[in-house]
């Protein structure tokens, strides 16, 4: 069979890059390993890059349907129970970055994406067909399916996931990095939890080699808890289940309603957090990556499925054109995406440094935090949530070892604390959440 684009991977960046190629008016196959279309998970943050990519899909009135939109983002010391500092994402929010923060159900926005798929009639959705590698055929891509089947397209976008068949036939880099963290999750129905702990934000306790965050999905029915803590895994492992107990002893260290949260859990399971390091090379001839394909990162700036969407509009439009020019456009579509997503995945590394911090770094840390207004931190986020053609870039991170003092999210807090664990007015600095350090 031919194709104008074969999509490999059903996931949330196939399905949205099948969406956004098949309204250039391409045919588009979608190749799913799995027997069914499905995606695993339970929560997923959507900033306002990632809600105008699903509007410029069509999807804005399916997505608000199932979205719940969040108050503030709420960092908590998990320790003392202190709250530090929140971002308001209220109307001055709105009206900064033109759209909300809504938080969702990872397999709801997954079935809105797959519906958009079935409806549009340019889309075939094959499930059973794993994409196993890939060969240049003259000015084609013969697409190798598992078992001795085969597909010919004129563009082959790898959509498959941190263990891509795609990017290892492209780049040969062997298995993703691991990151010695292991996340747990659950999510418990939102009648069980206390009234005085319901928190309709996106909530972070931050502790000593670990932290835990809390939302509402589905609708607000049921709170996603989401702690982890690094723990030096040996091997990566995913969907394992862990039992309660040793949730509650890996995380005995945060206070009390931290901990009570914790305790509302069943049914945990875990997973190892892996990455790898950004590359230059996205694309070979007609075939380019896409999704955690490209750029696997850490979840912890909560943007793999913003930049997923991203990614899938940037290529339809990059595909815009007649198929004797899709290597072109997929080279222009790569040199569009790789640094703003390689900007993202060091402010993921970078965020552990933040959410993880001990004794006085934490204390330090929180002052810093604390003097932020909503102002500064919309200012630092701009680069992320807002219009790319209104953002102005992220700053530069110093390089390590240009200053003394402590190395902390990308940048560098010269001053410790002084006794009594005030951080210093002077020219220390100031934190971001854009993952940088940048003087006062």
């Amino acid at each position: 069979m031919t194709a104008d684009v074969v999509v490999a991977g059903g996931g949330i960046g196939g399905l949205a890059a099948a969406l956004a190629v098949a309204r250039r008016g391409h045919r588009v196959v979608v190749c799913e390993r799995e027997a069914e279309f499905t995606e695993l998970g339970a929560g997923v943050q959507l900033a306002p890059n990632g809600l105008r990519a699903l509007a410029r899909l069509g999807l804005a009135e399916a997505v608000a349907r199932l979205a719940v939109p969040v108050p503030e983002l709420r960092f908590m010391d998990g320790v003392t129970g202190e709250h530090v500092v929140s971002m308001p994402l209220d109307e001055r929010y709105r009206a900064r970055f033109g759209a909300p923060y809504v938080v969702a159900h990872r397999g709801e926005l997954h079935r809105a994406l797959l519906a958009a798929c079935r409806a549009e009639r340019r889309v075939e959705l094959r499930a059973s067909h794993p994409v196993v590698g890939y060969e240049h055929t003259g000015d084609r891509v013969r697409v190798l399916l598992q078992g001795d089947r085969s597909l010919t397209a004129d563009a082959l976008v790898g959509a498959d996931g941190l263990r891509s068949a795609v990017r290892e036939r492209m780049l040969g880099d062997g298995r993703p990095r691991n990151a010695g963290i292991t996340v747990y999750r659950t999510a418990v129905p939102m009648e069980r939890v206390p009234a005085a702990l319901r928190q309709r934000a996106v909530t972070w306790w931050a502790g000593p080699g670990r932290h835990f965050v809390h939302y509402p999905i589905a609708g607000g029915r049921y709170l996603n808890l989401a702690p982890s803590a690094e723990n030096a895994p040996p091997e990566p492992f995913s969907g394992r289940p862990v039992a309660s107990a040793t949730v509650l002893a890996e995380f005995a260290a945060l206070c009390e309603p931290a901990r009570r949260l914790l305790e509302l859990g069943t049914g945990w399971q875990a997973w190892v957090l892996v990455d790898r390091e950004p590359v230059r090379r996205w694309t070979d001839g007609r075939v380019a990556l896409l999704g955690d394909a490209a750029h696997p990162m850490l979840h912890y700036a909560a943007q793999g499925a913003c930049l997923a969407l991203e990614d899938a509009v940037a290529l339809g439009t990059a595909l815009d054109r007649p198929a004797g020019a899709f290597a072109a456009g997929l080279a222009g579509y790569a040199a569009a995406r790789r640094d703003r997503t390689a900007r993202v995945h060091r402010l993921a590394r970078d965020s552990i440094a933040l959410w993880h911090a001990a004794g006085p770094a934490a204390t330090a840390r929180n002052a810093a935090l604390a003097r932020m207004s909503a102002s500064d931190l919309y200012d630092y986020v701009s680069w992320l949530h807002g219009p790319r053609e209104a953002a102005p870039e992220a700053p530069e991170a110093p390089e390590a070892g240009t200053d003394e003092g402590t190395y902390t999210l990308g940048g560098f807090l010269p001053s410790a604390p002084d006794a009594a664990g005030r951080a210093p007015d002077g020219p220390s600095g100031t934190y971001t959440l854009a993952g940088y350090l940048e003087p006062l």
